[in-house]
């Protein structure tokens, strides 16, 4: 649909605080001529800026209309430092992923400067049924994923990689249960990871902090451990971000 072509733009370049037409066309799953003409249309509207040739960034009459900065470099001046602070504290490399199009990211990592050692998760896009922060966003975004289309089309990256839709449907079912979606050896041997949902609802849903390490140091214990701190920072970050209200202590007595 025409529209929804047009939301996906946005979007991405929204997130991305300035793309390239290359960049749209890769997260849009655009060809590059229709690329370039929609953003030609959001240009003419008002609603996408040029700031270099072929580079584009929210106009300001999209800015005056929501009124809030979700791209990435906003984001990242509040999230960065409580993972940094995370990182230092627990010895791993701690993350920050969000939904782009139709697949989720990893866009920033923190890791620890205490010459401790640690296992750096690296960014770029994940699979949606094998890596535990596209989990915590699918398993909150039910109409992210047909489990009717993923029948038979789930890659198994090793042996302990989910490669069936109602299994995957399952685990969803436990990540909202518990609040936080682990990857055991799903995509590489020896490496697991945890991460949370910054809310299960909004823009929060669309994104995710976690943690990675070895199997060996992340064991159940600690992978359990961390999804409660991961939590607790999800929460911490969405009061920062203005997502939701601070919590009332209760009344002694």
């Amino acid at each position: 649909m025409h529209l929804e072509r047009l939301i996906c733009i946005l979007e991405t370049v929204g997130q991305k605080g300035e793309a390239t037409v290359a960049d749209i066309c890769a997260h849009a799953d655009l060809p590059k001529p229709t690329a370039y003409r929609l953003v030609q249309v959001l240009v003419g509207a008002g609603l996408l800026e040029p700031v270099a040739r072929g580079t584009f960034t929210i106009g300001s009459r999209l800015k005056r209309i929501t009124r809030s900065d979700q791209s990435d470099p906003a984001l990242l001046e509040i999230i960065a430092p409580v993972l940094r602070k995370a990182a230092v504290d627990f010895g791993a490399a701690f993350f920050l992923s969000r939904l782009r199009g139709k697949s989720v990211e990893i866009i920033h990592v923190e890791t620890p400067d205490t010459g401790v050692a640690f296992m750096h998760p690296g960014l770029g896009k994940r699979p949606m049924h094998a890596c535990s922060c596209s989990k915590a966003v699918a398993a909150f975004s039910p109409d992210l994923l047909s489990m009717r289309d993923l029948s038979g089309r789930l890659r198994a990256y090793t042996d302990f990689t989910i490669t069936h839709a109602e299994d995957l449907e399952a685990e969803f079912k436990l990540i909202r249960l518990r609040g936080y979606a682990e990857c055991v050896q799903e995509i590489e041997m020896g490496v697991c990871s945890v991460a949370a949902p910054l809310g299960k609802a909004g823009a929060g849903a669309t994104m995710s902090i976690g943690a990675t390490g070895s199997s060996r140091v992340f064991t159940k214990e600690k992978r359990e451990s961390i999804g409660e701190v991961l939590k607790d920072l999800s929460r911490e970050l969405s009061i920062l971000l203005g997502w939701c209200e601070p919590t009332a202590p209760r009344k002694a007595g």
